[in-house]
């Protein structure tokens, strides 16, 4: 059977990236400052004391229901991008391993996302938030992964984007550079496991990354010229099974 009219070697460009960055960045912010208003603050830090931590899930259900809705909301169109993104470059002939490194990145910082705001769901239940030691164990693990794991996934889904773009030009170079250095920041943020002292790296990573993500995301060309796609490849060196008799 032949393909329908019109959609021959067609490349599908898939969603609009700038708009699922933009979905998944208002969504995480109104995770944070919707729950922060009906809880008159935010939670406190993972260095509080266990009562104060209890007291708070204890007093502040409604808040960590709508900080959990958020933030799980948040993470969809998040790994929608890192998919949608994947496809993208490799439409627009880039076969290096930044591609698929952006992919799993994306996959795995949207994962522990959703894994985070499902803990904080699970801190909200009156049988957990009533023993402040189970409530510092959950809260240790839902900001470990909403902290840590997600931010330095979420730098290697900037990282398989700006590298290929830095080296073929699809997006303006200053940006591409602006991204490997939050890529690197995401990366170092590492040893937030080792120390609390560098936990200020996590916002300082995550936050212009949500943004880098949106103006990547509608600069990001849909096509390349042929000439353009071919070039990376022009270089390499023929190997013997493609080279022909004269």
């Amino acid at each position: 059977m032949s393909p329908a009219p019109g959609l021959t070697h067609r490349q599908q460009g898939g969603p609009p990236l700038g708009v699922l960055a933009a979905v998944s960045a208002v969504l995480f912010l109104l995770g944070l400052f919707v729950a922060a208003a009906v809880a008159g603050g935010f939670p406190p830090a993972p260095t509080a004391s266990a009562h104060t931590i209890a007291d708070y899930f204890r007093a502040h259900r409604t808040a960590v229901h709508i900080a959990a809705l958020f933030q799980f909301g948040s993470a969809v169109p998040l790994a929608l991008y890192a998919a949608s993104a994947s496809a993208r470059l490799r439409n627009l002939g880039i076969r290096a391993p930044g591609a698929t490194i952006g992919l799993v990145g994306g996959v795995l910082s949207a994962g522990f996302l959703a894994l985070s705001a499902l803990i904080s769901w699970v801190l909200s239940r009156p049988e957990v938030a009533s023993d402040p030691t189970l409530v510092r164990a959950f809260q240790d693990f839902g900001f470990i992964t909403g902290g840590t794991g997600h931010v330095v996934f979420l730098g290697l889904l900037v990282a398989g984007i700006a590298v290929p773009a830095l080296f073929t030009g699809i997006l303006p170079r200053p940006l591409a550079v602006v991204g490997l250095v939050f890529a690197l920041i995401a990366e170092l943020s590492t040893l937030t496991v080792i120390t609390d002292a560098l936990n200020p790296l996590l916002p300082i990573a995550r936050f212009p990354i949500l943004a880098w993500l949106i103006i990547a995301g509608f600069l990001l060309p849909a096509t390349r010229p042929r000439a353009e796609r071919t070039q990376s490849t022009a270089d390499r060196p023929v190997m013997p099974s493609e080279s022909r008799a004269p």
